[in-house]
């Protein structure tokens, strides 16, 4: 009997497509969930017969309890190389070998600007206008050049989302608690004197900072009342960082000009949930590393995971 490989949140039914599966047919029978879990109990129930589990970015948790009721599971494979939502411990003390795969930065980084650009020229409310005929131009749009960009965050997307600042003629500031000027200096950005100072002048504000002890509840109250009243907030990194009824309120008494999030504390977001009728909000499924070629990349390294278990020697183990 062939083992049992399920593959979660398929959301679009394209894991099969995007990866040549055939090395494993005679050894491997590949499922397929096209609708998210998010309850233990179902996931336990659903997982129940797998002994291989293909899971997307963080986007389900495996907690000890969860592995303790998954008896026949043996390999876990998590897109990219960091994962914070798997019990690494659970797993090796069940049994479980953990493996990873790798993951492009550029997808993410395209979907910042893709927000951003949205926002600022009100690509969404004047496409639907156009659409459903109503008024010819609702929109003054923000213009970008000559304009200053804030980034939280330096690192692998971070800097590559301020390359594509410069490239408009944006003035490109950074911040992070240990960002250097070495580093600031390196990518051809200034380095903000504190987060303070970055959020009362940039104009475009984009969180580019991993989820943590130090950056979870980052932007509040108190922090999103530095922005300019002009200033648009985005988020595709991490929703904790954002303090999400803070932004909520900011959002409703137009404290900002607007936000586009790509990440939200609940995944999927609840049909009942305020941020999906918040005004002055762009907001996207968590697209950020949604893409082709990341797809095939993530899919492509599962199969080749797959292949080197089942030959003895796993590879892209994560710790």
């Amino acid at each position: 009997m062939p083992l049992r490989c399920v593959v979660l949140d398929d959301y679009q039914d394209a894991a099969t497509d995007l990866a040549d599966w055939s090395p494993l047919k005679d050894t491997v029978e590949v499922v397929s969930l096209l609708e998210h879990l998010g309850d233990e109990g179902e996931l336990a129930a659903a997982l129940a017969t797998a002994d291989i589990v293909v899971t997307l970015r963080e986007r389900v948790s495996f907690p000890a309890s969860l592995f303790a009721r998954l008896p026949r599971l043996k390999l876990l494979i998590a897109s990219g190389m960091r994962n914070t939502v798997i019990d690494h411990a659970a797993a090796r003390a069940h049994g479980v070998t953990v493996c990873g795969t790798a993951s492009s930065s550029t997808p993410p980084v395209e979907l910042t600007w893709a927000l951003l650009l949205g926002l600022a020229r009100g690509i969404v409310e004047e496409a639907n206008s156009l659409r459903d005929g109503g008024p010819w131009q609702q929109t003054v749009g923000a213009d970008l050049h000559g304009r200053t960009l804030g980034l939280l965050g330096l690192g692998r997307i971070g800097s590559r989302v301020a390359q594509v600042g410069l490239a408009f003629g944006m003035r490109v500031t950074a911040w992070s608690e240990h960002l250097t000027k070495e580093r600031a200096d390196e990518v051809g950005v200034q380095l903000a004197a504190s987060k303070e100072e970055l959020l009362t002048t940039a104009d475009f504000v984009s969180v580019h900072l991993a989820l943590g002890d130090r950056t979870r509840g980052l932007l509040g109250l108190a922090e999103l009342a530095l922005l300019k009243p002009t200033a648009y907030l985005i988020n595709t990194s991490r929703a904790a960082i954002v303090d999400q009824d803070a932004l909520l309120t900011a959002l409703h008494e137009g404290r900002i000009a607007g936000a586009g999030l790509d990440v939200f504390d609940t995944e999927p977001l609840p049909a009942d949930h305020p941020l999906r009728t918040a005004p002055r909000l762009l907001a996207t499924p968590h697209l950020g590393y949604v893409s082709r070629a990341n797809y095939m990349t993530y899919y492509g390294q599962a199969v080749e995971n797959i292949q080197a278990y089942l030959a003895g020697s796993p590879v892209r183990q994560l710790p």
